[in-house]
Formats: C-alpha cells, sequence, structure tokens
C-alpha cells in the first residue's frame, strides 16, 4: 500500500466530553501540545455548546484564546447551532464543524433538533462560517445506527450527505456515533456517499463499543475515505448515547495504517507516551491497546 490519510485529534472534544474529570483548561492546553508534538495538523479542540449539558466544555473561549496558533495547525470548534457559530468564530477558531443527526431520537436528545432540523442548521452553519471567512465541515452523526431506533436505512443517510453538500462544506464525515458499524456496512455505505458528494471529501469518525472501530477504519479507507477521526488512548464517547464507548484510538490507527504502507505523519512513540500521560490525568488506563502492547519492532531489535 502507499499513500497517506490524513487524521484529525479528537481527543480534547469528542474524547474529553465523557469522562468524568473535567480537565483545567492548562491540562486541555498541555493535551493539545503533545498531539501537535506527535504530528498532528488537524484538531479538534473544543466545542462551543451548552455548559450546562456538557460541563466539560465549559472553557471553550479559555482554551481558544490560549491556542498555539502560530504552530500552523488547523483548530476546529464542534457547534451545533447558529448561537455556537458565533461564538466559535468570536473565539477564533479556524474551522467549524457541524452536526446533522441520521435519526430524530438522537438528534432531539443530542441538540435538541429533529434529523431534518440538524441537517438544515448544518448546512446554515456552513454557510454562515464561510461568510466569516472560516472553514467548515459537517459530521453525520448515528449514520450507521441510532441507540433509540435502532438501523438506519442507508439510502437515508446518502439523502442526507446530498443534502448538506449543497452548502459546500470543507467535507462531510460519517459517524458511527455509538460504535455498532461492521466493515462490510462501512465499505458500501462510504462508497456510495463518495459518489454522492463527490468531488467533496469524505472523513470518518468511529467508536470502538463493540471492539469494530479498527476494521470499520481499514473499510472505509480501502473505500476511499481520505480522512479519519481519532482520540488519542481511545477515550470519548456521546453523553447522549447510552452505552457508546470511546473513540478509535490515534495510536491504534497510526499502528495499522503505517504497518500497512499508509502513512499518517504521525509519531507513534509520542501517542503512546501521551495515552499513558493522559491516563493519569483522566484517572484510570485508557482503553486503547497499542499503548498497553511491548514496543514492536522491538528498541534493540537490528
Amino acid at each position: 500500500m502507499t499513500g497517506s490519510i490524513e487524521i484529525v485529534e479528537v481527543a480534547p472534544r469528542d474524547g474529553l466530553q465523557n469522562e468524568e474529570v473535567v480537565l483545567s483548561t492548562s491540562d486541555k492546553l498541555k493535551l493539545i501540545e503533545r498531539a501537535i508534538e506527535a504530528g498532528a495538523k488537524r484538531i479538534e479542540a473544543t466545542s462551543f455548546v451548552n455548559p450546562a449539558r456538557i460541563p466539560q466544555m465549559a472553557d471553550a473561549e479559555a482554551v481558544a484564546a490560549a491556542l498555539p496558533r502560530e504552530r500552523g495547525v488547523t483548530f476546529v470548534g464542534l457547534v451545533l447551532n447558529k448561537r455556537g457559530a458565533i461564538r466559535a468564530v468570536d473565539a477564533g477558531m479556524d474551522e467549524l464543524g457541524a452536526v446533522a443527526v441520521a435519526s430524530d431520537g438522537l438528534g432531539r436528545r443530542n441538540q435538541g433538533q429533529s434529523s431534518a432540523e440538524s441537517v438544515a442548521v448544518a448546512g446554515e452553519i456552513v454557510e454562515f462560517a464561510h461568510a466569516q471567512g472560516r472553514a467548515a465541515q459537517i459530521t453525520i452523526a448515528a449514520a450507521f445506527g441510532c441507540p433509540f431506533e435502532g438501523n438506519v436505512a442507508p439510502g437515508r443517510v446518502i439523502a442526507i450527505a446530498r443534502q448538506v453538500a449543497e452548502s459546500k462544506p470543507r467535507e462531510v464525515a460519517l459517524a458511527d456515533t455509538i460504535g455498532v458499524a461492521a466493515p462490510g456496512q462501512v465499505g458500501k455505505l462510504v462508497r456510495a456517499v463518495r459518489e454522492a458528494i463527490a468531488p467533496i471529501p469524505l472523513r470518518v469518525h468511529f467508536h470502538n463499543t463493540r471492539n469494530t472501530g479498527l476494521a470499520n477504519v481499514w473499510a472505509a479507507v480501502m473505500a476511499g475515505a481520505q480522512t479519519v477521526d481519532a482520540a488519542v488512548g481511545g477515550i470519548g464517547g456521546c453523553p447522549f448515547s447510552p452505552g457508546a464507548a470511546g473513540n478509535v484510538a490515534t495510536e491504534d490507527v497510526v499502528y495499522l495504517l503505517e504497518r500497512s504502507g499508509i502513512g499518517t505523519s504521525m509519531s507513534l512513540d509520542q501517542l503512546i507516551e501521551t495515552a499513558h500521560w493522559l491516563g493519569d490525568v483522566v484517572g484510570h488506563r485508557t482503553p486503547g491497546m497499542v499503548a498497553r502492547a511491548a514496543s514492536f519492532p522491538p528498541v534493540d531489535s537490528v
């Protein structure tokens, strides 16, 4: 295999939002700095949401104000509505991440919107961002299944992808919010959505709830996904999705791709070190697998 895949580091936002421990602004910035040192060029730094619902992100403006912007990294702020988009722009975020939900059940619990409303709002956020000179992207949440409604029809996801593509986002992402997807399903949907939104690139976002996350990453990359979300240590989840577990671990994804001949521009050793550091900060061992294993090839091998 040849070529490269872009990785968006999402631990500072999607990783931390589901942790019981609320990290200090200083520790969040240390995590971001560590991700940059490991090679991250695009980082989901925070979300501009209601702090009463997501207290882990209550310091969004403080995080944004202290970001190391001189490092040449694109910092993404997640927003769910126009109010959040205004906050993100005022805070100087480089890119806005909007969310369209493929089911009414999760949409109403996650952002107080029906699926159709979330699709419309996501498009409006992208248009607002463009008017403010910012990049913006859209993630289709629950693209492979909803915790309240069960299976989501692929045709529905494809139709949503076509609709959100009309606002010309930087990319469209398919998110397995609760970790129910399997590789065959992923490959088919990625191919279909890529065709539907071309030439807009496709990003993917997987959770490892049922231990299929890495296999789904591989299936998506083989089907033409160009960008993969991952969280160092494999932490994270959605507070409004019962049973949702962590994201695919950045170090696991990097190991998988690099050992398969696909570049990522990320340092595996530094990611592993950061996963251990993060475990100490959040007070529990992070779920990623590569950081738990012995180094390979062995350090003293010839």
